[in-house]
């Protein structure tokens, strides 16, 4: 893996495939305060999602759209990540969590409709994953402060799907083979 430096564009020569060993164990928790490595590859991977989003950007360094990316995504065995997306009323938000964990959440099952996608999965992937409609996360942002966020709909789901690469599980694995379609379309 190249070092990921603060002016590092991430593109997607430096995903790992699905079936690199990195996306299949638990990453342990980052020791704190972190250090300005840390930070830069943090911040490049938010830079990344940004870019990704951007049409034009996306274009010019042929990036997959993403609205999260997990650091052992990328190579990096930290847990970290960062998210960026839009709810429902076009409202947008940006986070650089840090040793997160989920704290809480709901009983409600949700799911994305017409299943979840995965940067480091390039092929289609057919079923729903079952996510709680509602969680609370503790983590600690990129300015080293303690926060405790609640996430619903989508944003829960994205959550999940982030906090699952850091603990070692592909969104996949968590689709039911019997019944891999949740809910009708």
């Amino acid at each position: 893996m190249r070092k990921i430096s603060k002016d590092t564009i991430i593109t997607m020569k430096d995903f790992v495939d699905e079936k690199h060993e990195i996306l299949h164990q638990p990453i342990e928790d980052l020791r704190l305060p972190a250090t300005e490595e840390d930070l830069a590859e943090l911040q490049a991977m938010l830079v990344y999602l940004r870019n990704s989003q951007d049409e034009k950007l996306a274009k010019k360094y042929k990036l997959r759209p993403g609205t999260g990316l997990s650091a052992n995504q990328i190579g990096i065995a930290k847990r970290m990540f960062a998210a960026k997306y839009e709810d429902e009323k076009g409202q947008s938000y940006e986070y650089q969590l840090i040793n997160p964990k989920i704290i809480s959440h709901s009983t409600n099952i949700i799911c994305i409709p017409e299943g979840e996608g995965c940067l480091s999965v390039n092929r289609e992937v057919f079923g729903q994953v079952p996510r709680y409609e509602k969680i609370k996360v503790r983590a600690y942002n990129e300015k080293g402060e303690e926060v405790t966020l609640s996430f619903k709909g989508f944003a829960s789901i994205l959550m999940q799907h982030e906090l699952d690469h850091l603990n070692g599980i592909m969104f996949y694995e968590r689709i039911d083979k019997n019944q891999p379609i949740i809910n009708k379309i």
